[in-house]
């Protein structure tokens, strides 16, 4: 007789087979897989035992065979040789368009500018910023089906916390281009904390500082009894180890003389020297004292010279990008109303923290010693790979729950080009947040709704993100019709959006598929425009009310002065004529909402008789011909 087999909630349905899982850290300089294994996460190798994967792909021209790739180490190893065709620090292209990459003129390889995402030129042909994430993650796959000699279930893959929704999106459709599914996309910092076990803290607040190769990132976690809560998140994706290597590449060649060589060297030469200067800058954060010089010897366009740097001109070089980073995190304390003394710990993460100037001055900043025992280029994909094996039931004691927040508000475009805001930012995800509104028109039978996203009050000084409209609305009069918009946003951090109105059930939606290209720099501008306009902003905002308010006003009472004008003698109509006018003329010239908000208040004042006797002959029309004891 067969039995039936049983299982936990949260457990493996078949309790003797583990679901392959892994946790991929898809870095701008390096990547890694790993996996819980023997109830340990662990970083996976390759047959060389080289757990790090450059983030670097190498395409070849077409051949009889077909068109070939390098990726990793084989990619890497050839740059110098061919860089125009070696793709690397393509995460900073991720849903971006040409113009929206920083120092995009300084890579090696040509960008172009093309609609939705900038795209590569390679001798392979054009490729997307997707296309390549997708051959590095597609390695990485391998890579876990060696090591298990078994088919990937599937892997939670880390984004930067302030990745927005189309780069989180592009990260989504790099995976199952390479054949991987995702059980979830969680933030880098979250992913941090995670490994480092502090879900097993019964409660506090922590900072994760994650500076990367291309991407920066500052989260404020707040944990309670294995609930991870996003409190506050920021950052900046064109802020990294990338850029530390060129501004000290621009202070020894400075120093050397050479100031304005690097704006007329080859593509090989380039490479040659941000290769160069990562070198001294990762032998400098190594260097015992500040005193110790580290040199190297250029040769390039028929000349040969010495560039040399030590731990302090690499600190001065570099100050002001490290004051870029803590300015950030002074912003994500001020929106998680926190001082310094509220937080219990200070991760670091990313191999940029291995600088010793950059961990002193978070030190300093915070007042306390740094958490910094785990290797800062693994933790992150070590902290996937748990929260990996959690999800697939591998271990039904776990008890983590990850609650994440989006970087922007997102709302609906209202009459007269206002945004009414439906999500807060910060707000925690997964959410579904919904929120009533009507018809503007009698008789309107579609409603077109436009979501954006942003923190200013105009719809043009906002993002667009979609559009799309609900149609099949009974005819009713404006005001009448009651339509639920509801916005719905995944633990991924992806938006859909529908509308429904509460009478008949007629119902649209949309799942936002953003047109890839909201830089965090765009979103830094967003929150700092939200906060340095605020009081424009709200004066703006208040005119537009007033004029939409006035214009509703309007329309009501030419509708009933169409039907009911007959009601009114000819010196009543005369005084509402002149009301109107009055009102028409305040909004061609009044720029105070106060202004209009008294014409406004002035004809409704001097409607409230006629609209009596509208209203008496509508129940007199009402009661016509009908008994009181049949009422």
């Amino acid at each position: 007789m067969a039995l039936l087999q049983i299982s936990e909630p949260g457990q493996s349905p078949d309790p003797h087979q583990r679901r392959v899982v892994v946790g991929i850290d898809l870095g701008t300089t390096h990547s890694l897989v790993a996996a819980v294994r023997h109830g340990v996460a662990e970083c996976l190798p390759d047959a060389a035992g080289r757990v790090m994967l450059p983030s670097a792909v190498r395409y070849l021209a077409p051949s009889s065979s077909g068109s070939g790739r390098q990726v990793g180490d084989a990619a890497l190893a050839n740059q110098l040789q061919d860089p125009a065709n070696t793709v690397v620090s393509v995460k900073r292209l991720m849903g971006r368009v040409r113009h929206e990459v920083a120092h995009v003129d300084s890579l090696p390889y040509t960008v172009l500018d093309r609609p939705g995402m900038a795209t590569i030129a390679t001798a392979a042909g054009e490729k997307t910023p997707v296309e390549v994430s997708a051959e590095i993650l597609a390695t990485l796959r391998q890579r876990a089906e060696d090591t298990f000699d078994d088919d990937l279930f599937g892997a939670v893959i880390t984004v930067p916390a302030y990745f927005d929704d189309a780069q989180r999106q592009a990260t989504k459709d790099a995976a199952q281009m390479a054949g991987i599914h995702v059980m979830r996309l969680i933030n880098e910092p979250t992913a941090a904390a995670i490994a480092y076990g502090l879900d097993n803290q019964s409660a506090g607040t922590f900072a994760v500082f994650d500076l990367g190769g291309g991407t920066f990132d500052i989260s404020i976690l707040r944990l309670t009894e294995g609930v991870f809560e996003v409190v506050a998140t920021g950052g900046d994706s064109a802020l990294g180890g990338d850029d530390y290597d060129r501004a000290l590449l621009d202070a020894m060649l400075q120093r050397a003389g050479k100031g304005n060589w690097v704006a007329h060297a080859s593509a090989v030469e380039r490479a040659t020297l941000q290769r160069l200067a990562r070198r001294i800058k990762e032998a400098l954060s190594d260097a015992p004292n500040d005193d110790l010089s580290v040199s190297e010897t250029v040769t390039a366009d028929g000349a040969t010279f010495s560039v040399s740097a030590t731990r302090r001109e690499l600190a001065e070089a570099t100050a002001h990008l490290t004051a870029r980073t803590l300015g950030a995190v002074r912003k994500a304390m001020h929106d998680a109303q926190l001082d310094r003394a509220d937080i219990d710990g200070v991760v670091m993460v990313g191999g940029s923290t291995r600088m010793p100037a950059v961990r002193e001055a978070v030190a300093d900043f915070f007042g306390q010693p740094l958490l910094t025992n785990l290797n800062p280029d693994e933790v992150v994909a070590l902290g996937a790979a748990l929260q990996a094996n959690q999800l697939a039931g591998n271990n039904p004691d776990g008890e983590l729950l990850l609650l994440d927040v989006i970087p922007l508000s997102l709302g609906i475009e209202t009459m007269g080009g206002l945004v009414e805001r439906i999500v807060p930012r910060n707000t925690t995800i997964p959410a579904a947040l919904a929120q009533d509104f009507t018809t503007y028109q009698d008789g309107q039978t579609a409603l077109a709704l436009h979501v954006v996203q942003g923190e200013r009050d105009l719809v043009a000084d906002c993002r667009s993100l979609a559009r799309f409209e609900l149609r099949g609305i009974p005819p009713m009069a404006a005001g009448a019709a009651r339509i639920r918009v509801t916005f719905t946003i995944d633990a991924d951090g992806l938006l859909s959006v529908s509308a429904k109105e509460q009478g008949t059930g007629v119902e649209a939606s949309i799942e936002v598929k953003p047109s890839y290209g909201l830089s965090d720099e765009e979103i830094a501008h967003m929150l700092q425009d939200s906060f340095t306009t605020a009081q424009a902003d709200m004066q703006a905002r208040a005119v537009v009310e007033a004029r939409v308010d006035a214009d509703r006003m309007l329309l009501a009472t030419r509708s009933a002065l169409k039907a009911d004008s007959d009601l009114l003698t000819t010196d009543e109509r005369t005084a509402i004529d002149h009301l109107m006018a009055q009102l028409e003329q305040v909004l061609e010239t009044a720029t105070q909402a106060a202004d209009i908000e008294a014409s406004t208040k002035a004809l409704a004042q001097g409607t409230e008789a006629f609209a009596a006797q509208r209203m008496n002959r509508g129940i007199g029309r009402a009661l016509a011909g009908r008994r009181i004891d049949t009422m």
